[in-house]
């Protein structure tokens, strides 16, 4: 019986230039891929999340690409600190091979992972997938992380070589793929979620046309002038590393917004406070407002500011909104609403198909104007002026806010100057106080 290696997908359900998958083929061992549906995680969703059924239908693909290299995709639904040291302990499986995740919760299950496994004298391995550089591998020349993008951004930009874009050639070691039988995908409703499909998914091919014109067209919400592959980023249906080498071929301004990615990954991975606090700690100290129908206007977008209400329709029928209105939406939050930028944060993971909490928390942040951007925290957005701007014929709006124009459309909630004074005069208050 020959000796097994488990590799463990998580982030990054596809079989091409996948790093951990690469590098478990090569070690020689006989390999079987694994995907675990994690209760854990699971629990705290709702039974009609897109995302599921977006993962369910991928893992469905995915499985079918083993098939069709002779191979399978063991598939479970459970807790991976109990199941993957069961399946050791079961098939004897020397090796357990996967690609690194930065977020708290999941650096505190693969601890529990690697400790369980270590006990019964079995390999962990983690590579690098998600990303381009991770951890340390971007800092300052005394050792510590960056707080600001644009520096971060010149060092990530002078460390870049051919070495870090190469695809792994999973191709050349796929014959040590373990042979085994087919293995049945529970349904969504085994699962405890809604089969039906209420959101369209992107599809994962690379737009070149849209990315040569990228600097032009991506803060325009009423044109397709993004590339909408975030949430192929999100679960790792693409390479990081294709998708940067072709980027950097064809337009560096789309070419910088991936540095942006891995920005938050690093900063995450070094502050995981901010998941719940102000990365600059003075601005913890701000005492936030509250008020459940500003709130609930906000949720609805049914603000009185067209271009804040278009963006938060988007996103409630679609799981997607426009990056250029994510900004404005989460500024009208946090500075004319004067709400806290959690509630703003965990309302875009619950609906973002796309959520990923590095650049979810801190593009918050970001808006707060607490977080690791270097502008100071006056910068508030006019809604009025960026509509005018970015949507001056009103065509995204009208597509979401159908009624804008008439006697059905609400006034504005809050009056825009009145709330910037207030704003502004809060954060000074914190300040002064240092």
């Amino acid at each position: 019986m020959e000796q097994l290696a488990l590799f463990w997908h998580r982030r990054d359900l596809r079989i091409s230039d996948n790093a951990g998958l690469y590098k478990a083929l090569k070690s020689g061992l006989k390999v079987q891929a694994i995907f675990i549906f994690d209760s854990q995680i699971l629990a705290h969703l709702s039974k009609n999340d897109q995302r599921v059924l977006f993962i369910h239908q991928t893992i469905q693909n995915l499985q079918q690409a083993y098939q069709k290299l002779g191979a399978s995709l063991w598939i479970f639904h459970g807790n991976p600190t109990e199941i993957i040291p069961q399946l050791v302990q079961k098939h004897e499986i020397k090796h357990v091979f996967c690609n690194r995740d930065y977020e708290p919760n999941a650096l505190k299950r693969d601890k529990s992972v690697y400790d369980a496994l270590t006990k019964i004298g079995c390999q962990f391995s983690g590579s690098k997938d998600h990303v381009i550089f991770e951890k340390e591998e971007i800092v300052k020349s005394d050792g510590n992380p960056y707080h600001v993008f644009t520096p971060y951004m010149k060092r990530w930009k002078e460390q870049l070589n051919d070495f870090y874009l190469q695809p792994y050639p999973v191709e050349k070691y796929i014959h040590n793929l373990n042979p085994n039988n087919h293995v049945e995908l529970p349904t969504l409703s085994e699962l405890g979620f809604s089969e039906i499909q209420t959101q369209h998914f992107p599809s994962a091919e690379i737009p070149q046309t849209i990315i040569q014109s990228y600097e032009n067209t991506r803060d325009f919400p009423a044109i397709n002038g993004t590339t909408r592959l975030s949430i192929h980023l999100r679960f790792g249906t693409i390479s990081i590393r294709e998708l940067a080498k072709q980027a950097l071929k064809t337009n560096e301004k789309y070419f910088n917004e991936l540095i942006w990615r891995d920005f938050y990954q690093m900063i995450l991975f070094f502050y995981p406070r901010t998941i719940e606090e102000t990365f600059r700690k003075e601005y913890g100290r701000i005492e936030w407002e509250f008020d459940e129908k500003l709130f609930q206007a906000w949720c609805d977008g049914k603000t009185g500011y067209p271009l804040v209400d278009a963006g938060m329709r988007e996103l409630n029928e679609t799981g997607h909104m426009h990056n250029r209105v994510r900004m404005v939406v989460a500024s009208f939050f946090c500075k004319h609403l004067f709400h806290d930028w959690k509630l703003g944060e965990r309302y875009f993971a619950e609906k973002l198909l796309d959520f990923e909490l590095a650049s979810n928390v801190g593009g918050w942040q970001w808006a707060a104007g607490c977080g690791v951007d270097a502008a100071p925290y006056f910068r508030i957005f006019n809604p009025t002026t960026q509509q005018e701007r970015f949507d001056p014929q009103f065509e995204y709006i009208k597509k979401w806010v159908p009624e804008f124009g008439t006697s059905d459309y609400p006034q504005p909630i809050v009056e825009h100057k009145w709330a910037r004074e207030r704003t502004l005069e809060n954060y000074k208050k914190v300040l002064k106080a240092e």
